[in-house]
């Protein structure tokens, strides 16, 4: 039996301020409740036929978008020139993202770390490996969003976020069950997390491999491993589409993805692989990485195309487990850049007495990003609206 993904949606009365105002109370809101069961392929064939059921999808294997390491002369940079906050112009905002309410879906928190002294925490772990980091990525991601000073060295972007939700969707090993995400995900929603950020991709290539190294032919293989993305996808876009539909009751979440970094363009050119789930669903901010290069910022080498935005995600200076720093590169490394600048944003139009959504904090996003500060000849489709710039 295969184990698989049931999508229900739960319908609340739910009233708006638009409501409130109108004195019309006639919407209800669907919440997305996700299950997962061992079931057989005629239980499957029945179980569709429910009505209340949306979608039935087999789980299919996740795992971090794992971090490149830095080159030996990036590790002895001065930690004072983390040069990420400073090219997203960071530094030189009068926001600092309070008020706002950030989810990391990844590898879970060192909580302990010095860089998030005095923020409330709230963890849950969906990958049996209990709460804690005992991987590291998590603990970097989250420290680029909202991390504190570590003595001199500035790590964060929005450094006045209070409350974050640490949703460990990834086991100490980095790898993870698609089930995984989908209930952080509708559990951050629950939570009312204004921006959620995974640096993580459903992994094809290994559910491919996985299958041939238990005997199956390549062509059963990858039919099944494709059937399982395509679902997977499909469940995706129903879970946005449901947090698209709550903006009118002031829960609908900014998702923001990483791109991944299967590209190889050190060995060709052109060897440029297409940004793959989660970043490639509907509504999610896909992020690109780029580096530096006589003063301008170019695409990196590992990156994947066709991402919305681009941020700094070479030679990232982050906190570690252990209370320490690491520079590591990847797209991983600048998607939370994105997070922490939408939350830079979420605080500007709060501020500016305009209630923000997902959408309008992402029209900001776009239309605040710079193509002018690329090398030239710099293809779009490597960079996307341009890089990710704060208030």
């Amino acid at each position: 039996m295969k184990r698989y993904i049931i999508l229900k949606y739960i319908y609340q009365r739910r009233i708006s301020k638009r409501e409130l105002d109108t004195g019309v109370l006639s919407l209800e809101s669907a919440m997305p409740a996700v299950s997962t069961e061992q079931l057989p392929e005629h239980a499957v064939s029945e179980l569709k036929t429910d009505p209340q059921v949306q979608l039935v999808v087999p789980t299919m294997p996740t795992r971090l978008i794992s971090p490149v390491e830095s080159k030996p002369a990036a590790l002895h940079t001065p930690l004072a020139s983390n040069w990420g906050i400073k090219a997203v112009r960071a530094d030189k905002s009068r926001y600092n993202g309070a008020g706002v309410s950030v989810a990391v879906l990844d590898t879970g928190i060192d909580r302990d770390h010095p860089a998030f002294a005095g923020m409330t925490l709230i963890e849950k772990d969906f990958s049996d490996h209990g709460n804690g980091d005992r991987n590291g990525h998590g603990t970097h991601c989250a420290g680029t969003i909202f991390g504190r000073n570590d003595g001199h060295q500035r790590v964060g972007i929005a450094r006045g976020i209070e409350r974050a939700l640490i949703g460990k969707v990834l086991g100490d090993d980095g790898a993870g069950q698609s089930e995984m995400v989908f209930h952080a995900l509708t559990w951050a929603m629950e939570q009312q997390a204004d921006i959620i950020s995974m640096s993580l991709g459903f992994d094809f290539p290994g559910m491919v491999s996985r299958l041939t190294a238990e005997g199956w032919p390549l062509d059963l293989a990858t039919s099944t491993a494709l059937e399982a993305y395509g679902g997977n996808l499909r469940m995706f876009d129903a879970i946005m589409a449901v947090l698209k539909a709550q903006a009118a009751f002031g829960v609908a979440p900014l998702v923001v993805a990483a791109a991944g970094n299967e590209s190889r363009r050190e060995l060709k050119r052109d060897y440029r692989i297409a940004t793959s789930l989660p970043a490639a669903a509907e509504d999610v901010i896909s992020v690109a990485a780029v580096g530096r290069t006589d003063g301008k910022f170019v695409v990196a080498d590992f990156s994947n195309i066709q991402a919305r935005l681009s941020a700094p995600g070479v030679d990232i200076t982050s906190a570690w487990p252990g209370g320490g720093l690491r520079t590591v590169s990847g797209t991983s490394m600048a998607c939370p850049h994105v997070a922490g600048v939408a939350a830079l944003w979420w605080q500007f139009l709060q501020q500016a007495d305009i209630k923000p959504t997902a959408r309008n904090v992402a029209a900001r996003l776009v239309s605040n990003a710079r193509k002018n500060v690329f090398v030239a000849n710099t293809d779009e489709a490597d960079i996307g609206q341009g890089l990710v710039t704060a208030p």
